[in-house]
């Protein structure tokens, strides 16, 4: 068994496997009563997966195995303690929505935590990928686990619309995925992405064809990241899709988003970063531009936060089109790549932990037969529970980039990162918008201050929730006031991998 690849960087992922497996087989047998096993063993699982990788981040170390087509190395490990963290949060914050709308109880057993285990797996797939191959197949995994999801409540009509939109447009955006993949594969040769960065460096590429590869395999990433002009099912799904579902489709995947942009952009596709950072500008901006001034005139909450993502997103393209620059005789600059791309992956696991703590929030108000979607269901909030309307209100804060939130710190880093290319123009326009944007964020929290409360329900929170919620809110805030630490990890994962 010389040839036999190493496994040793595949263990987390072979553990979550086999882990979600048996937890399958195990909720088979479990009354509706006893749901709490499934749940239960679902954390253990993320906190073995953590043990097995905390293990490979503190080693630092890159190792490429199944011929070159998985890589573990730091970045990919950071942002998989990430995942786990986000997708833990997740399940605490959706424990009680979800069963309260039957998602646990009945005929729809652990299906919830399997499917979100199955789609975690895929985004850790995503993030170690150094294959197209494997990134697709990372990819559809995680899609179709978040199908499933989305359409888990088969008797809403709103849930079974918007899984239907997100999966004839995934499918779409798959096929230009995949089309752009074939052209690439065409001009160079291979699907292994050092094979292709070295052909494009050698000029042996047909240039060309590269592309046209290239923008089919932008525009299939742009439709992940959710930012205009491939936007248009962010809202409706972000709105249809029960809100426990929401957390887990606009959290977690994002990390997976961003490291497979990374991967194929900043690390496979460098030579041709002329062609694609004018792309990344453009789909910036209009993504700024659309997404803030269309959440201002939103009166459901999701949706507001729906077209909120797609100018966040716009925020992290800033970040990874500044990790190059065409200096003053022509040749394209890197030595900021780390600080940049370090300013995008703090900037996504910013905002994965705000969203994170905001639609947990918003599943605190929820009830059997109440959603509390709407924007004046907060209203009042800060009589009928003043710790809760603070913990709200440092999201809030944080999305808009309010001093000293970790948000703040978030825009400064990537707006920094932007005029260290000389681009001036596009810092303010950035900073403009933002502030256009601030106001959606403001209203929620003028609401919850200052109207009269038109809910009198007591609000009931299990103590897990309670506990996880309040930490959420304290890490937005402390990591705001000190965020060196998450930056610096960040920047120091980005700077091995891209030497690996």
């Amino acid at each position: 068994m010389t040839n036999a690849p190493n496994l040793v960087p595949l263990y987390a992922e072979i553990f979550l496997l086999i882990a979600t497996s048996a937890i399958l087989l195990i909720d088979m047998f479990l009354p509706a009563a006893k749901r709490s096993i499934t749940y239960a063993l679902s954390l253990l699982t993320l906190a073995g997966c953590t043990l097995l990788t905390v293990g490979d981040f503190t080693a630092g170390t890159t190792v490429y195995t199944f011929h070159n087509m998985f890589v573990s190395d730091p970045m990919s490990n950071l942002l998989k303690l990430f995942s786990y963290g986000a997708v833990a949060m997740t399940l605490i914050y959706s424990r009680s929505y979800a069963t309260d709308r039957t998602m646990l109880s009945g005929n729809l057993g652990g299906e919830f935590y399997v499917l979100a285990l199955f789609a975690l797996l895929g985004q850790m797939i995503m993030i170690s990928a150094n294959s197209f191959l494997i990134i697709y197949l990372g990819l559809e995994l995680m899609s179709l686990s978040l199908y499933a999801l989305i359409a888990l409540r088969r008797d809403n009509a709103k849930a079974t619309e918007a899984a239907m939109k997100y999966f004839i447009l995934g499918a779409l955006a798959s096929g230009f995925m995949l089309y752009g993949i074939s052209m690439l594969y065409g001009a160079t040769g291979s699907l292994d992405l050092g094979v292709v960065r070295a052909a494009l460096e050698s000029g042996k590429a047909n240039g060309t064809i590269m592309v046209f590869g290239l923008v089919f395999l932008v525009a299939g990433l742009a439709f992940k990241l959710g930012v205009v002009p491939f936007h248009m099912w962010v809202p409706d799904v972000y709105q249809g899709s029960p809100t426990a579902v929401t957390l887990l489709l606009g959290a977690a995947p994002k990390l997976a988003a961003f490291a497979i942009c990374l991967r194929l952009l900043a690390e496979g596709l460098l030579p041709m970063a002329r062609d694609w950072q004018q792309m990344l500008m453009i789909l910036a901006v209009m993504s700024l531009a659309i997404g803030n001034f269309t959440a201002i005139a939103q009166t459901n909450l999701k949706r507001m936060l729906a077209y909120s993502t797609i100018a966040q997103m716009g925020f992290v393209l800033l970040g990874l089109m500044s990790g190059t620059f065409t200096d003053a005789t022509g040749v394209l600059n890197a030595t900021g790549a780390a600080t940049a791309y370090g300013a995008a992956m703090y900037y996504v696991v910013t905002y994965v932990f705000t969203t994170l703590g905001t639609f947990g929030v918003i599943m605190l108000l929820a009830r059997h037969g109440f959603e509390a979607e709407e924007l004046a269901d907060f209203k009042g909030l800060g009589k009928r529970s003043p710790i809760f309307a603070l913990v709200m209100t440092l999201f809030m804060f944080s999305l808009a980039g309010v001093p000293p939130l970790m948000g703040f710190m978030a825009k400064y880093s990537v707006l920094a990162a932007v005029l260290g290319t000389g681009q001036i123009w596009l810092t303010i326009v950035a900073v403009l918008f933002s502030l256009i944007g601030a106001f959606y964020y403001l209203r929620v929290v003028k609401m919850m201050w200052f109207d009269e409360p038109t809910d009198s329900h007591a609000l009931v929170v299990h103590g897990d929730m309670r506990i996880v919620l309040a930490a959420n809110g304290a890490m937005v805030l402390v990591l705001g006031v000190l965020p060196q630490s998450i930056l610096a990890a960040c920047a120091t994962a980005i700077s091995k991998t891209l030497v690996s």
